[in-house]
């Protein structure tokens, strides 16, 4: 796992140079290298993996020297691509690195659909100045880019690109997206010069010709009704638990130790506990974090599972304290996030990162994508529920909306109501939309200076062309969460935290083999009745007890409500103020502050969108305003 940045283009004199490089330093603090010649600029910061020696050091080139290649990532399936497509490459190194460098000469980008991994790369034919700039299936990597006229910049974090921007001008569309979200969906940033690319895609072009450039989709995650397995629960039981140790199995590929997440919840329990069964004899390190004060969040202490899970199967627990000094933190989170999402689990992550790159652990295991491959969320639950209500008459469904409406919001089971209702008068998709909302859309538009309606939900709809033969609400929903909270939110923090500290987290309920398997699985095995991952949860009774598998939903989060109304005070008084509203020219203050009302009198929770807020001014404070030159 590393760092990359690059550029093609025609003022690469004038562009990037080892102190932009730097800015990433963090995600390869292991060696820092940078190549740069006639239109082209590729620099790497490397967290040595496999092949710790410098044979693996990047930028790396072809024995021929025609060819260079930077690469963020792991391919676990690499050493059966040489052996399958490219036994007659003399291999000088045993990294994945070579592996993608020959398979991407002799075999082009349809060697890319063939990798099982996580990664971001830029590849360079020296001779033609053709290049190939691409993203993994599920964006695991991050990768932003900038695109002017006969030039393109790209980057493992956006940090990185934006001191080189002609012009920097905010994205209305993608603030009102972090806004309802906490996180922007598709290819938004918070700068409309800067995008994101997209999972399963890249980037082909020649420096000669950059304005012509070819995006492609070269992948999308098959959901089709038509395709489901006919096999029994009790046969794909077993090849779900193969497939599950299969890519466990992949992911443990280091030449470094290798340690776990493990919150007591499912997900990361069973990657554990599939670990210890494949390395019996190993006492695995795993951490934990031990949270204080989030019961009213409607999240259930996970350390008492965790603990648990770790004397069960034997494996040693760093416990790592919660206690977070918010108002410290606050900023600093912002900064290794890139962008403004709203949510108190990357606070976790950087402090278990932390703690593991203190025991000379550089790779993690964990349990992320789970709930989005085996329909693990309440608001999957709740599909049943608004299939139920819909036989209702809609005057009794807005009967019921309105009674749920004016409860008081400051207590978790009000607010989940008020969620699953707030829609229930509407047709299904907008129900089923409404629950990925965290405010009111007359709300959020009210809050900006300009009053010009956006749909955010426009890339939730456009993703509804790339699974038409897909009739399942479940299995549409699934998909809207891969490639959005998923890529955009969970993923996006998950990798910028541990970076952070220099640590590499793997995920295998992303194995390739893994997810494709799961859109074969008949929906009702995925949720039955209310019960949420239920084919996982079979696979898990063979290795972990009922309690564990069985136990409350909770979250990874922390106590965001009491933040918003007291801790964090001092912060909204500066961040929110009159003046710093007005100065920035985006929201009205007005608004503004009658949100702020509205959440301490109760009458709505309103507390992530605040959050929200803070966290685009921190944004615009740490970026816009000063632009890096600190």
């Amino acid at each position: 796992m590393c760092g990359i940045l690059g550029y093609f283009g025609n003022q690469e004199s004038s562009f990037l140079n080892k102190v932009s490089l730097e800015k990433i330093s963090h995600r390869g603090p292991d060696h820092s290298e940078f190549i740069i010649g006639e239109h082209f600029y590729l620099g790497h910061t490397r967290l040595s993996i496999l092949d710790l020696s410098a044979r693996g050091n990047q930028p790396m080139y072809s024995s021929d020297k025609n060819f260079s290649i930077i690469f963020n990532g792991e391919i676990y399936n690499h050493l059966e691509l040489r052996e399958k497509y490219l036994s007659n490459v003399n291999f000088s190194s045993t990294s994945d690195t070579e592996t993608l460098l020959y398979g991407l000469i002799y075999e082009g980008t349809e060697f890319i659909k063939k990798l099982n991994g996580i990664f971001a790369f830029s590849f360079y034919n020296f001779e033609t100045k053709d290049f190939i700039i691409a993203r993994d299936h599920f964006g695991v990597k991050p990768l932003y880019y900038f695109l002017n006229d006969n030039e393109i910049g790209f980057s493992s974090e956006a940090k990185a690109l934006l001191p080189y921007l002609k012009n920097m001008d905010y994205d209305e569309t993608a603030l009102k997206n972090y806004i309802n979200f906490l996180w922007a969906p598709g290819n938004l940033t918070p700068i409309k010069q800067i995008k994101k690319l997209l999972p399963g895609n890249y980037i082909t072009g020649n420096v000669s010709k950059i304005n012509e450039l070819q995006f492609t989709r070269y992948y999308s995650i098959p959901f089709d009704s038509n395709s489901f397995s006919n096999k029994s629960e009790a046969e794909l039981i077993d090849l779900l638990e193969e497939k599950l140790v299969n890519a466990v199995q992949r992911q443990m590929l280091s030449d470094v130790p290798v340690g776990f997440f493990l919150s007591g919840g499912l997900d990361s329990s069973l990657v554990v506990a599939i670990a210890k069964k494949l390395h019996p004899k190993k006492k695995l390190d795993c951490f934990t974090i031990k949270t204080h004060n989030i019961e009213n969040e409607g999240f259930v202490d996970d350390f008492y599972y965790a603990d648990k899970v770790a004397k069960y199967l034997d494996v040693n627990l760093n416990v790592v304290d919660s206690t977070v000094e918010i108002l410290n933190d606050f900023d600093k989170i912002i900064y290794f996030l890139d962008e403004p999402q709203a949510d108190p689990a990357p606070i976790h992550v950087y402090n278990i990162c932390k703690v593991a790159k203190e025991k000379g652990i550089k790779v993690l295991l964990g349990g992320t994508g789970g709930d989005d491959i085996f329909s693990g969320y309440r608001r999957h639950q709740a599909l049943e529920l608004a299939k139920i209500i819909s036989f209702f008459p809609v005057v009794l469904r807005k009967l019921i909306k309105n009674i749920v409406g004016k409860l008081n919001q400051t207590n978790s089971l009000s607010r989940r109501l008020n969620k699953l209702t707030k829609n229930i008068d509407k047709s299904t998709e907008e129900i089923m939309l409404g629950y990925f909302d965290w405010i009111d859309q007359d709300k959020l538009n009210g809050l900006f200076l300009n009053k010009s309606k956006i749909d955010v939900h426009s890339y939730f709809k456009f993703l509804n062309t790339l699974i038409s033969k897909e009739k399942s609400n479940l299995n549409k929903m699934l998909f809207w969460e891969i490639n959005t909270f998923l890529v955009s939110h969970n993923l996006n923090y998950t990798d910028k935290l541990s970076m952070a500290h220099g640590v590499e987290v793997r995920v295998p309920y992303l194995d390739l083999e893994l997810v494709e398997f799961s859109t074969t699985i008949p929906p009702k095995l995925k949720l039955n009745g209310s019960e949420t991952k239920y084919l996982l949860k079979k696979v898990a009774e063979r290795y972990l007890p009922k309690e564990i598998i069985y136990r409350p939903k909770t979250g990874f989060g922390g106590p965001v409500r009491k933040w918003i109304l007291n801790d964090m005070s001092s912060m909204i008084n500066d961040y929110l103020s009159k003046e710093a509203v007005e100065k920035r020219g985006i929201f009205d203050y007005e608004k503004v502050n009658e949100l702020l009302e509205i959440n301490k009198k109760g009458s709505d929770d309103l507390s992530y969108p605040i959050w929200s807020l803070l966290a685009i001014e921190s944004w615009m404070r740490q970026f816009y305003d000063n632009k890096l030159e600190k």
